[in-house]
């Protein structure tokens, strides 16, 4: 089967004989009218959808700072008719499309926030049928992708089991941390009611991310008493701990299975070449599919830096007073996991598979990791289509629309999958 399809190939496909191996009620969404129905409105509103990502991504949302993106998100929802619109208290966008048996909802999220910063130009650039900006991949065209469902279930007249609350949540990217998602799943209304959760984040249609990798993020402030550079020289310098400490970090052999990693990513301090500095800092980062491992680690790490304090108050004089270490969490990511074997897995691969994709499955951090540290089944997936460079001011996605319409409707029948079907 070709790599990409024609819309009408697709309509085709849908009803091929192929569809017989996935499990039977994945079969019989995608071979339904209805879902026929569905991927024809995509097809026929892409140019709707494409004009929703161009004006998400030209709403500045760095971080800390989404709320005209989300409040413009709100409005948008409320267009297309779902019930309880609402910001929750942490900048959260929801909105739900109830389905015929009230009770565990079936989460479908996009982030809001970008990794840029203030000031940065987000105005989009075309060039053919590629969209150029900052953050249009990851993940304004997510945002607009929930919309273009959102009417395609509508205008198919397709009616769910489970409620379908639509969320485009903040803080997803860098030193967010997770706090939209995480505010969700410990104080949000929903956080006791959700079955099934999808983060869709990033374009590749074939890609499942089923395991939540876990990070802990430190800024280590090594202090003195500092002092002139020849006048003071002997006594301790907070420099020397630093230096020491991530030489002995980087001593540490990191298990490759599960794969854990640590980085020494930032430093700064001083005052001036001929100072003793009084305050030097470095921030770390350590990471892991395996929360048991990253705990480990980070364990080692605490270590690491006080031993580092000790060995320099010991080798230099502490007339002045010592150095010490102060460790400031900057980033606290939970690791999860949801099983290959679990349905909501096992059904979107087999979505994938019947429309005409290879399934991939891997590893990263996204909104999912927080269901999953809670034991909810979560996965990320794409939006559909293809994109480069992320977290580059050169970012790009491919609208044309035939791939475009193929990927959109992967994620689509994996949602009716997890929500049931009437």
């Amino acid at each position: 089967m070709p790599r990409f399809l024609t819309a009408a190939a697709l309509v085709a496909v849908l009803a091929s004989p192929a569809l017989a191996a996935p499990p039977q009620n994945v079969a019989k969404i995608v071979g339904s009218p209805a879902f026929k129905t569905a991927v024809a409105t995509l097809e026929r509103e892409h140019d709707r959808m494409v004009a929703d990502i161009i004006t998400l991504t030209e709403i500045p949302a760095p971080p800390f700072k989404e709320e005209a993106r989300g409040k413009a998100y709100r409005t948008m929802l409320e267009a297309h008719g779902l019930s309880n619109v609402e910001i929750d208290s942490e900048g959260n966008v929801m909105a739900l499309r109830k389905g015929t048996k009230p009770g565990p909802v079936v989460v479908v999220s996009a982030h809001l926030d970008t990794v840029f910063p203030e000031g940065t130009d987000v105005k989009v650039r075309r060039e053919g049928t590629k969209l150029y900006a900052p953050g249009i991949a990851d993940d304004s065209r997510s945002l607009a992708v929930l919309l273009a469902w959102a009417r395609a279930l509508d205008a198919a007249k397709i009616r769910t089991e489970s409620d379908i609350l639509f969320v485009g949540t903040v803080g997803e990217e860098g030193a967010g941390d997770l706090r939209g998602v995480r505010h969700f799943f410990n104080e949000g209304k929903y956080k006791d009611r959700t079955k099934a959760f999808f983060s869709v984040d990033g374009v590749d249609p074939s890609q499942i991310t089923h395991i939540g990798v876990g990070s802990k993020r430190y800024r280590a402030t090594f202090k003195g008493p500092g002092g002139h550079s020849y006048g003071a020289f002997g006594i301790v310098n907070p420099m020397a701990a630093m230096g020491k400490a991530v030489a002995d970090l980087y001593t540490i052999q990191a298990p490759t299975s599960p794969k854990v990693t640590y980085s020494a990513s930032i430093t700064g301090g001083g005052t001036s070449v001929n100072a003793i500095p009084d305050k030097v800092f470095t921030d770390f980062d350590m990471r892991s599919a395996d929360a048991g491992e990253l705990a480990k680690l980070e364990t080692q790490f605490k270590a690491i830096m006080d031993e580092a304090v000790a060995h320099e108050n010991k080798a230099r004089s502490t007339r002045f007073g010592p150095v010490s270490v102060e460790l400031t969490s900057i980033g606290d990511r939970p690791a999860g996991q949801t099983a290959l074997t679990a349905p909501l897995v096992a059904n979107t691969a087999a979505v994938i598979t019947a429309l005409g994709f290879k399934p991939t499955f891997n590893a990263s951090s996204t909104d999912a990791n927080a269901p999953m540290a809670k034991g909810i089944p979560a996965i990320t997936i794409g939006s559909g289509g293809t994109g480069g460079r992320a977290h580059s001011v050169e970012e790009w996605i491919d609208v044309e629309k035939d791939a475009s319409v193929r990927g959109m409707s992967v994620g689509l029948a994996a949602i009716l999958a997890a929500a049931g079907v009437d």
